[in-house]
């Protein structure tokens, strides 16, 4: 039985190529980042951060009141800087490192909260994979957090972390939002991204 972790959304992101702020897409009544810490919610993650750039914070605030909401005054630096940000407030949150925490990058929308609920179930850091394709979110576990705490920002995570898989049967896993023809795939999917199971 999964039993709720700490999460970290990751929205910090330019969106040059796309043209618009990625976490602010809609999709149906929500936007990528609503629609994110709503399925976070759903499976049991407590407390949901979600760092961002100082030009979004003031709209993500808006979009999801009940987060955590932490600035990365240098998200070009690089997503392992942003979870370090994110890391950094949970820490002082609870005055220690977690011992485990879910990633999700806001612009990585293929996964429902079956999916987090099983990657909660593992006891590593993990990732999920479908089909020999691996996607987000994923955990962070042990002393893989104090890996990525000392990290430069620009350092891959995939570099410094050695997922186990955990599979799992969903076809968008590896659906990424940088272009419009990735937006009009998630608009196609629209109806399987926003089921709650």
């Amino acid at each position: 039985m999964a039993k709720g972790i700490p999460a970290i959304i990751l929205a910090a992101g330019a969106s040059s190529r796309l043209g618009q702020p990625k976490a602010l897409v809609n999709v149906g009544d929500t936007n990528l980042l609503g629609l994110a810490f709503g399925r976070l919610q759903n499976a049991g993650c407590s407390p949901i951060v979600v760092v961002t750039s100082s030009e979004l914070a003031i709209d993500c605030l808006t979009s999801v009141p009940d987060a955590t909401i932490v600035i990365n005054k240098a998200p070009q630096e690089g997503r392992t800087g942003s979870i370090q940000c994110g890391l950094m407030s949970l820490c002082g949150d609870h005055g220690r490192t977690p011992r485990r925490v879910l990633i999700a990058p806001v612009d990585r929308p293929g996964w429902n909260v079956t999916m987090v609920k099983q990657l909660i179930d593992s006891n590593n850091s993990c990732k999920p994979v479908s089909n020999k394709r691996s996607g987000h979110p994923v955990i962070i576990a042990g002393d893989d957090i104090e890996e990525v705490l000392a990290a430069n920002p620009d350092e891959p995570l995939r570099e410094l972390v050695s997922f186990n898989p955990v599979q799992v049967n969903y076809q968008l896993i590896s659906l990424n939002i940088d272009t419009q023809q990735d937006l009009q795939l998630l608009l196609d999917n629209e109806q399987t991204l926003l089921q709650t199971d």
